[in-house]
């Protein structure tokens, strides 16, 4: 019987076959026709054309059964690097990456005006040293506001064309909990067979999704808006519109607002959340079970989350989760250990990133990264 395969030419199989040699690290050309269902022929064309691209090479031989070694290859990672920006209340964090998701450069600075973001992306990469021609573009992530505010966390969307005309170079625009999702799911080489979420905890919540390798977007790019997922159909009101929304018992800025401090200003709600996780992990009863109450909250909903798209592996990452990521994970795993419906077919994974501050601007990157090596995952931005 003749083996069914995706169509050999496009960017389909070429996704397809780079996910799979991400997600295995090394891997032979048999094994690439066994696990992808293309032929022989097929993926002998496909290999070829990316490391003649410089994308993958080959790395040595392993024994077989059949007597031959069989040839391994690999992603070559320095060949090409995606840039990543993470535009916060008041800073930019620059993030360099290599095309495994390794991070090869780091920067903080100011939050720069708009017409600034250029010069940045100069200085950045000139001061990394990397090869012009090997960095494969920019891509710009920030909270997504609510619908109808008059939140300027989009300005970059709106001077994209500007920006990409003075680097020289493609621009994306994405929201930092998607972006997260897709660098954790790159970073820790998760196999495409795998749905993949991932929890991004900030002054608000957000979520991503990854199925097939491809970050789900929704009908306006606007999923997973997990913080207005409901868990008090007549609780707490929320500006956008809802009632009861988990943003507002478990975020970051609900968790400020619950213990009572006071503070002026979304640049200082950071601070003084970092110091209530930090007296928790330390020992303070109060502050440990403020945020347990947080957890708790969180936990409800990101149980209707997996059930509803039966995910097999969840993330818990950003600023939120730098300090006080262990009590939100114990929550989780507990609650969905106990509640998931997938629990007797399969176990849930809930793991915590390892670089939960910068794991927007490090998904930012490998959302270029992904869209120059693997475009078969990735509509035009």
């Amino acid at each position: 019987m003749a083996r069914r395969e995706a169509p050999a030419a496009g960017p389909g199989s070429r996704a397809l076959v780079v996910d799979v040699i991400r997600s295995a690290a090394a891997i032979s050309r048999v094994e690439l026709a066994d696990l992808t269902g293309l032929t022989q022929p097929s993926i002998s064309n496909i290999v070829r054309e990316l490391i003649t691209d410089g994308i993958i090479h080959e790395i040595g031989s392993a024994d077989s059964v059949r007597g031959k070694p069989r040839k391994l290859i690999a992603i070559k990672p320095a060949n090409r690097f995606g840039i990543g920006f993470h535009l916060g209340p008041d800073t930019l964090t620059c993030v360099a990456v290599d095309l495994t998701g390794g991070v090869v450069g780091r920067e903080v600075v100011p939050r720069p005006s708009a017409s600034r973001l250029a010069g940045q992306f100069e200085d950045f990469t000139a001061g990394l040293d990397l090869p012009r021609g090997r960095i494969e573009g920019l891509a710009i992530v920030t909270p997504t506001p609510y619908p109808g505010s008059s939140s300027t966390t989009h300005e970059p969307a709106a001077t994209r064309a500007d920006l990409a005309d003075r680097i020289g170079l493609p621009v994306m625009v994405e929201n930092d909990a998607a972006a997260a999702a897709l660098g954790e799911f790159w970073s820790r080489r998760v196999s495409r067979e795998q749905a993949f979420g991932c929890i991004y905890l900030g002054t608000g919540i957000g979520a991503g999704f990854v199925f097939g390798g491809a970050l789900f977007r929704g009908a306006s790019f606007d999923a997973g808006e997990l913080g207005h997922m409901s868990i008090d159909y007549d609780g707490r009101p929320c500006p956008c519109g809802n009632r009861g929304c988990v943003e507002r018992y478990a975020s970051m800025a609900a968790v400020v607002a619950d213990s009572g401090l006071s503070f002026d200003g979304a640049a200082t709600v950071s601070s003084a959340y970092d110091a209530i996780a930090r007296a928790a992990v330390n020992g303070d009863a109060d502050a440990f079970a403020l945020l347990d109450r947080a957890a708790g909250h969180l936990a409800v909903a990101a149980t209707s989350m997996v059930n509803l798209l039966d995910l097999g592996r969840v993330v818990l990452t950003g600023p939120g989760a730098a300090l006080a990521g262990s009590i939100y994970a114990r929550r989780l795993r507990t609650h969905l250990e106990r509640t998931a419906h997938s629990r007797q077919r399969h176990p849930v994974l809930v793991e915590l990133s390892a670089q939960p501050r910068d794991a927007a601007s490090i998904g930012a990157a490998a959302l270029v990264v992904q869209a120059a090596v693997a475009p078969g995952h990735t509509p035009g931005a």
